[in-house]
């Protein structure tokens, strides 16, 4: 039961938002104005759910210039997660094609300029990169997840190469990002929310510049390794409050 009330909550807090969003988005060529309906949005289901946030590493960002950021994936809940963990920057997803079909959620997601990836074809897929590319010099950072999935055991999946090869063209400094604890909150394949903590650990940006397009392959293995070993510990360090984070996001959106 507690479950279902959850879910009605997020249900009820998710549909008139993302009619809200698709409307505005309409008028809003960059989606920088529906974005903040859509942290209010994140903040909200996390709330619901009882997740809390624990952040670590922001301090090695500028939140002046546009990153690309890359992150281990276990759990739909990553989204919202890095939303509230980045409250500083405006996000686009690289998202595949298939979620557009999704009633409402990928109505909302089209309007707020997301990238929407057809995995099918190369020059779509090329196509796409372009529009990553015009977010970035926008100012907007992208976030990907090269993993390309969700992993059910918490174990890192093989890495694809599309935002790494973005990082080399645009020449955007890569940001590592270690989630734990979001496959236990909502595992793959489960749609029941529990409460709980998620860590987002923040790594320093990675630079990267055109002798990196000679050898992508070392360029994603570096930033696996770091994604790895940060998968792999407990945070020792003071983190930052996410208290304070969702209170500041809170008054930037009312």
């Amino acid at each position: 039961m507690r479950f279902s009330f959850k879910l009605l909550l997020i249900a009820l807090l998710t549909l008139p938002l993302s009619v809200l969003v698709f409307f505005l988005g309409l008028f809003d060529p960059k989606g920088k104005m529906v974005y903040s309906l859509g942290r209010f949005w994140s903040w909200g289901v996390l709330k619901i759910g009882g997740v809390r946030l624990k952040i670590r590493g922001l301090d090695h960002l500028d939140p002046s210039r546009p990153y690309i950021f890359v992150a281990n994936h276990q759990s739909n809940i990553d989204i919202p997660a890095l939303v509230q963990s980045l409250p500083k920057f405006q996000l686009r997803w690289m998202a595949k094609k298939e979620l557009l079909f999704v009633p409402f959620f990928g109505w909302a997601l089209w309007s707020s300029k997301h990238i929407l990836v057809n995995r099918s074809a190369r020059s779509h897929a090329m196509a796409s990169l372009k529009k990553a590319r015009e977010k970035i010099a926008g100012g907007i950072s992208v976030v990907f997840f090269p993993e390309g999935t969700r992993s059910r055991d918490g174990e890192l999946l093989p890495f694809k190469r599309g935002g790494f090869l973005l990082a080399v063209r645009t020449q955007t400094p890569i940001v590592p990002i270690a989630i734990h604890g979001s496959g236990n909150i909502l595992p793959k394949g489960d749609w029941r929310i529990r409460t709980g903590e998620i860590e987002v650990i923040v790594s320093d940006p990675v630079p990267v510049d055109e002798s990196h397009a000679r050898d992508l392959r070392s360029l994603m293995t570096h930033v696996r390794q770091i994604i790895l070993a940060h998968s792999q510990e407990r945070a020792e360090t003071p983190a930052v409050n996410p208290n304070s984070i969702q209170t500041v996001l809170t008054r930037r959106v009312f």
